[in-house]
């Protein structure tokens, strides 16, 4: 991520995550804490390597990843991915033959190299590394949701 791409998420995550400091303690800045939960997020590494990388307690990750996590979800997912009208996407089904349908699902396995980290993670059946891509999308085979991990 670049820094400016960094910074504009601040901004937008900033009213909801910033905090006053107390006479037990400091907050953390929005930047660190909007920081630790990408680079959480981002890495397979633990609680405990992310407190060693970033000079917080285990617990202020946890906090900070679930905190800016909800924060995400609350005010910018709207702006991301939106489902559409979900009764015009039924409609739409419904005339092709499908009723009560809100969306057709279908998935494939995206092959890598193997991870350093966690490697097991990615194994599948055959003996390959993979990562699953999940997708769905309403009636005119436009993508409402996709899904990558």
């Amino acid at each position: 991520m670049c820094k400016g791409t960094f910074m504009e998420l601040c901004d937008l995550l900033s009213p909801a995550l910033k905090r006053m400091n107390t006479k037990m303690r400091a907050v953390l800045t929005v930047e660190k804490q909007v920081a630790i939960a990408l680079w959480k997020l981002a890495m397979p590494d633990s609680y405990q390597s992310v407190r060693n990388q970033f000079g917080v307690g285990k617990s202020t990750v946890g906090t900070a990843v679930m905190q800016v996590a909800h924060v995400i979800k609350d005010l910018l997912i709207s702006r991301v991915v939106t489902l559409g009208n979900v009764q015009v996407i039924m409609d739409g089904f419904a005339a092709m033959g499908f009723p009560n349908c809100g969306g057709a699902i279908d998935g494939t396995h995206i092959p890598i190299l193997a991870p350093e980290h966690q490697a097991g993670e990615y194994i599948i059946c055959k003996g390959s590394f993979s990562i699953v891509l999940q997708a769905q999308v309403d009636h005119k085979g436009r993508f409402i949701n996709i899904n990558v991990g």
